[in-house]
């Protein structure tokens, strides 16, 4: 059964455009946004300072993969080392989620991946900066982006790796480990499936757990195939 939830506005009711900012341009108005492609979104979205985690984050990690897309996968934030290559799911969770992909079946060129929130929040501990997870207030600014790039992409499915990309999706907060597997229809017709973030995976110690956990990520994508189809 898919169940329906309700969403925010579709994007193209914007009419204002905003075109080629820079990282030093003000911060963008609720009313600025109409773009033509995902590369002119992007380069908007360089200098975005619709929330404060701008000033630590070495840069802005936009989506990437086919604009016209039938699956768009969407995780939580970009890591440590997204945030230094600019590109979202390039770090040890991202080498997980593409293996797996593979084993399902499904061309990551074929699709668009992005995040919830696409500047890296973290905490300095020494040399190094620890993942932190991102507030509401966050989820809700950066979901301007995320809503242009579906809007752009038009896909037939959504994939929320995780529950701070379920929030984003949804616009609430759901229990993903509880309604793990579901798809969920928004009010626009867009599908939701929910399934937890690979990054899960690794955080799992006990080995024989973290092998049963990356099979039932495994069947999750395989779900998500035959939803392709």
């Amino acid at each position: 059964m898919i169940a329906r939830m309700p969403t925010q506005a579709s994007p193209h009711h914007v009419k204002v455009h905003a075109r080629h900012r820079s990282a030093k341009d003000a911060p963008l108005r609720e009313d600025e946004g109409d773009y033509a492609s995902i590369e002119e979104a992007r380069e908007a979205a360089a200098g975005c300072r619709r929330c404060p985690l701008w000033r630590d984050a070495t840069q802005m990690v936009f989506g990437e993969g086919r604009e016209t897309a039938e699956v768009v996968f969407v995780g939580e934030q970009p890591g440590d080392q997204e945030d230094i290559a600019g590109k979202p799911f390039v770090g040890p969770a991202g080498r997980v989620f593409d293996a797996i992909l593979d084993e399902a079946g499904i061309a990551r060129q074929k699709t668009y991946v992005t995040n919830a929130v696409k500047h890296f929040k973290f905490e300095p501990r020494g040399k190094r900066r620890i993942h932190s997870k991102p507030n509401a207030g966050e989820i809700k600014a950066c979901r301007w982006w995320l809503d242009h790039e579906l809007s752009l992409v038009g896909p037939k499915l959504a994939v929320a790796l995780g529950a701070t990309a379920a929030q984003s999706l949804l616009g609430k907060a759901v229990a993903v480990t509880k309604m793990r597997g579901r798809t969920i229809e928004r009010e626009d017709g867009l599908r939701v499936f929910l399934t937890v973030h690979p990054s899960f995976i690794l955080r799992i110690r006990d080995e024989a757990d973290k092998e049963a956990e990356r099979g039932r990520f495994l069947e999750d994508l395989k779900a998500v195939k035959a939803l392709m189809e």
